[in-house]
C-alpha cells in the first residue's frame, strides 16, 4: 500500500476521533441548558446543511491540486465553531455555529475521500472500505473518549466549566493542532493530465444538471438511505439517554459498533468486492436492514438485541459505504474526482439535514415511529436502485 494512502487513512481516522468527541455529551448538554429537545435535531441538521452548501465548493477547490490547504482551513473553521457552540449558551447562536461547523468540516470529509481515490490506482474499493472502517472506528473512539470525559471528575477539575463546555474546548483545540499536522504530513494528488480550464468553485453545483440520470437516481437513493441511517445513529444517542444510560454506556455501545464495522470492512468487503453485480447486493442489504430495524426496536430485551442483531445492520452499513463510493467514483475522471466527491457529499448531507429535522418530530410523537420510518426509508432507497438495475438489464438486452 502506498505511503500516501496510509497517511491519508491515519489522518482520516484521527479526524473522526476528534469530530465525535462532543457527540455523546450533546444531548445532556442541551438538557442542562434547558433548550427544547427538538433542537438536538436542529443542531445536527444545521451542521449538515452547511455541508450541503460547502461540499461541492470544497471539492471543486480540491481539483486545483491544493487539497491539503483546504482541509486544514476547513478543520480550523470547524474548531472555531465548536468553541462557539460550547460557550455561547444561546440556542440561536448555537445554530449559527453549527452552520459554520458544517461549512468547515465539509472540506476534510470531501477531500480526504477524493485524495484516496486519486492515489488508488488499484484496489480502490478495498481502500475505500478500510477508510470507511477507520472512519467508524475513529467515530466510536471519539464517542468513547467524549463519554469518559463527560463523566470524569478529574477532567472537570482540570478544565473547570459549569457543565460540558470543557469537552467542546478540548475538542476544538485538539482540532487546531490536527489542522497543522495536515499541512505537514499530507501530500496532494498530482494529476497525470493537464488541468482543464479553471472554473469558479460554485460552478460545480451547476454540474449536477449534467450528471447521468442513473447517477442522479443513485444519489437520491443515497439521500434516503442516509436519512434512515442518520436517524438511527443520532436518535439512539437520545434513546440511550431516555433509558437512563450514562454517556459512558453510550460510548461503550458505539465502540462495539465500531469494532464490528472494522471487522466487516477488513474481512467481508474484500469478499463482496469480487461479486459481479454490486448494485443487486446493495438492494438486498438495504431490504434486510429494514427488517432488522423493524425487529430490534420491538424486541423484549432491547439491550441484548441492540448488541447482537443490530450489529448485523452495522455490518451491512459498513459494506454499503465503500460500495456506494466506488459506484459513484466510476462517473468521475482524474479532473473531476473532487467535484464528484463534493456532489456526493452534498447528497449525503441533504439526508443528514432532512433526516434529523423530520426525525425530531417523529421521535417527539413516539420513538418507535422514528425507527420504523428509518426502516421504510431503506426500503424506498432499495426500490429506486431496482429501477437502475432494470434499466441496466434492458440496455444489456438491447445490445445483444
Amino acid at each position: 500500500m502506498k505511503r500516501n494512502i496510509v497517511i491519508i487513512m491515519i489522518m482520516f481516522f484521527v479526524m473522526n476521533i476528534l469530530n465525535n468527541i462532543g457527540h455523546p455529551v450533546t444531548p445532556s448538554y442541551v438538557r442542562y441548558l434547558e433548550i427544547p429537545e427538538y433542537m438536538f435535531g436542529v443542531f445536527y441538521a444545521t451542521m449538515s446543511f452547511g455541508m450541503v452548501l460547502a461540499a461541492p465548493f470544497w471539492g471543486s477547490l480540491g481539483d486545483t491540486g491544493k487539497s491539503k490547504y483546504f482541509i486544514a482551513i476547513g478543520l480550523f473553521i470547524y474548531g472555531i465553531a465548536q468553541v462557539g457552540f460550547g460557550l455561547v449558551h444561546n440556542q440561536y447562536l448555537m445554530v449559527l455555529f453549527r452552520l459554520i461547523g458544517g461549512i468547515g468540516i465539509a472540506a476534510p470529509m470531501t477531500l480526504f475521500v477524493s485524495l484516496l481515490i486519486g492515489f488508488s490506482d488499484k484496489n480502490r474499493m478495498k481502500n475505500l472500505a478500510i477508510l470507511g472502517a477507520l472512519s467508524t472506528l475513529g467515530a466510536s473512539l471519539g464517542y468513547q473518549i467524549g463519554g469518559i470525559l463527560g463523566d470524569s471528575e478529574f477532567f472537570k477539575s482540570l478544565i473547570k466549566t459549569p457543565s460540558y463546555e470543557n469537552v467542546f474546548i478540548f475538542q476544538a483545540f485538539s482540532t487546531f493542532i490536527f489542522s497543522g499536522l495536515v499541512l505537514l504530513l499530507i501530500k496532494d494528488y498530482k494529476k497525470k493530465v493537464e488541468a482543464t480550464k479553471k472554473e469558479h468553485p460554485f460552478a460545480s453545483l451547476a454540474k449536477i444538471k449534467t450528471l447521468d440520470y442513473k447517477l442522479i437516481l443513485f444519489l437520491i437513493s443515497l439521500t434516503l438511505i442516509t436519512m434512515g441511517s442518520t436517524n438511527l445513529s443520532k436518535y439512539i444517542d437520545v434513546y440511550f439517554n431516555d433509558l437512563g444510560q450514562s454517556t459512558t454506556s453510550l460510548g461503550n455501545f458505539v465502540l462495539v459498533t465500531g469494532i464490528v464495522s472494522v471487522f466487516a470492512s477488513i474481512f467481508i468487503v474484500p469478499l463482496i468486492s469480487k461479486l459481479k453485480n454490486h448494485l443487486l447486493f446493495i438492494i438486498i442489504i438495504q431490504m434486510i436492514s429494514s427488517i432488522i430495524v423493524f425487529y430490534v426496536f420491538r424486541a423484549n430485551n432491547f439491550i441484548l438485541s441492540i448488541y447482537t442483531i443490530y450489529n448485523v445492520y452495522i455490518i451491512f452499513k459498513a459494506v454499503y459505504l465503500p460500495m456506494e463510493q466506488n459506484y459513484i467514483s466510476t462517473y468521475a475522471d482524474q479532473n473531476t474526482i473532487g467535484t464528484i466527491s463534493g456532489i456526493r457529499q452534498s447528497f449525503v448531507s441533504i439526508g443528514n439535514v432532512i433526516g434529523p429535522l423530520f426525525g425530531g418530530v417523529l421521535y417527539s410523537v413516539r420513538p418507535l415511529l422514528l425507527f420504523d420510518v428509518s426502516g421504510i426509508l431503506f426500503l424506498v432507497g432499495a426500490l429506486i436502485l431496482v429501477i437502475i438495475l432494470l434499466v441496466d438489464k434492458r440496455h444489456i438486452t438491447k445490445t445483444l
